[in-house]
């Protein structure tokens, strides 16, 4: 993995990003602050039935479970667990920065563009065919396309956002959204691999990027201790290099990071951190990691919405790419 510092390069050494080195005049991409597009929400949960109802159709209930377990794919989505508040969403429907605003806030933009970083966007099937040509033409030079979900769910789009990104000249990479409750780590790694998140050494794909934030379907922290996150985590990142060679990129919230890992430090000297923070720094970084490698620092950036900075320049981005 190469060091994203400063010139000179020091090879093999993870992720690190070229340290800003200059101020540009001011931020090139105008960014369209309109609100995120509003996600659909899943149907409101039926009244509990009576005791005596409940009774007489247990046993129909009970088998028409077996018979949905038995028949049902490995793409097959499961139920939501239930949201303390909100009525959750319906599976699949996660993307990056899906809690960030609600936790986190918004809390402005930065205020320049710093000469050492380069524009990057991330989408998902919110998204649809997107216009690469268009962000492409704005200065945006990587882009990061939601593969997968849990072990149920494929982007529709992927190959539409993938292909068309790299047609265009942008060096891209894949994500998978993170459902820690659902499956472990190992087998979520190998369901990301085999459908479009794993990595080749042709200078223009990056490593895959966990996508490990707030549940969108439940529990904040899917259920798991701290400790019990970190293994999920590590299981993940294991698998992912051993299948690939490369270790993945960790993209996270602070706030939810202590709140879920416990704040652990681990993995900041193998992974790169792409830290989700939408105000005009980066902010506190969680433990471990002294630099970021990429902020997403909007989610309402012109042409698709999620627009974030690589922290070094275009040579220091291929050179991540090139592993």
């Amino acid at each position: 993995m190469p060091v994203h510092r400063p010139e000179p390069l020091r090879p093999r050494r993870p992720h690190l990003a070229g340290l800003p080195l200059a101020l540009a005049p001011a931020l090139g991409l105008a960014l369209a602050l309109a609100p995120p597009p509003a996600r659909a929400a899943a149907a409101d949960t039926p009244p509990p039935a009576s005791a005596a109802t409940s009774t007489a159709t247990a046993t129909g209930a009970a088998a028409a479970a077996a018979t949905a377990t038995a028949t049902a794919t490995a793409d097959t989505p499961p139920p939501a667990s239930p949201a303390a508040a909100d009525t959750p969403a319906p599976r699949g429907s996660a993307h990056m920065g899906m809690g960030v605003a609600a936790h986190d806030g918004v809390h402005g933009l930065p205020l320049t563009t710093l000469a050492t970083q380069t524009e990057g966007v991330d989408v998902s099937s919110h998204q649809g065919d997107v216009a690469w040509s268009t962000l492409w033409n704005s200065g945006v030079k990587w882009a990061y396309v939601k593969a997968t979900e849990g072990t149920y769910y494929k982007n529709p789009y992927f190959t539409q956002q993938y292909n068309g990104s790299y047609k265009v000249g942008m060096i891209r990479g894949a994500y998978h959204f993170a459902t820690p409750d659902t499956t472990n780590g190992a087998t979520q790694a190998d369901y990301f691999v085999d459908r479009g998140g794993g990595w080749s050494h042709d200078g223009k794909t990056l490593p895959g990027a966990l996508d490990i934030e707030w549940n969108p379907y439940g529990d904040a922290c899917y259920g798991k201790s701290p400790s019990g996150m970190v293994t999920w985590i590590r299981d993940f990142l294991n698998r992912y290099k051993a299948r690939t060679g490369r270790d993945a990129v960790i993209y996270t919230a602070t706030n939810w990071w202590k709140q879920c890992t416990g704040n652990y430090s681990g993995f900041a000297s193998a992974n790169p951190l792409w830290i989700a923070r939408y105000a005009s720094t980066v902010g506190e970084l969680p433990a471990g990691w002294s630099y970021y490698t990429m902020w997403q620092y909007t989610s309402s950036g012109p042409t698709v919405g999620d627009h974030n900075r690589f922290n070094g320049a275009l040579d220091r981005l291929r050179a991540l790419a090139n592993g």
